[in-house]
């Protein structure tokens, strides 16, 4: 019988494109761990890899935080691991939103070739109703790009 290949923390930290530092912070949080050490040196199994690559999936691909990334990694029911992610994806969508929004506005200026952007209808009409919000001390509840209808 053939004992499992371990791997040095050099060696997983090069294949996974990670500081052996980065390693580390990832075992002092609790993400991952090693199999067992020869002499100082951490050695990973498959399977602690695999843990690792999991955690890259939530944390890279997905990109959530560490924190959230270990609270999906930990989760040992289905129903906690759904709820989390969820709320992470409802949160990501609104950030998206949000996002199109900034790129409409940003394709608006590079497109709008008025010398004085408050001369601008559009930026201008926008600006004065944010002014004017501000200073009747309701919120300013216009978007800079009208919806369309």
């Amino acid at each position: 019988m053939s004992e499992e290949r371990l791997y040095s923390i050099t060696e997983v930290a090069e294949a996974f494109g990670l500081t052996v530092a980065t390693l580390r912070f990832y075992e002092d949080r609790g993400l991952i761990r090693h199999s067992e050490r020869r002499g100082r040196v951490r050695q990973y199994s498959r399977e602690d890899l695999a843990r690792l690559a999991y955690a890259q999936l939530w944390h890279e691909d997905g990109m959530l935080t560490l924190t959230e990334t270990s609270a999906i990694v930990d989760s040992e029911r289905l129903v906690d691991r759904l709820e989390l992610i969820a709320a992470q994806r409802d949160a990501m969508l609104e950030k998206i939103q949000k996002m199109r929004g900034a790129v409409a506005v940003l394709d608006h200026m590079l497109g709008c070739r008025t010398d004085r952007a408050l001369d601008c209808p559009m930026t201008g009409d926008y600006i004065r109703g944010r002014v004017d919000a501000t200073l009747d001390g309701t919120p300013h509840t216009t978007d800079f790009w009208p919806e369309s209808g």
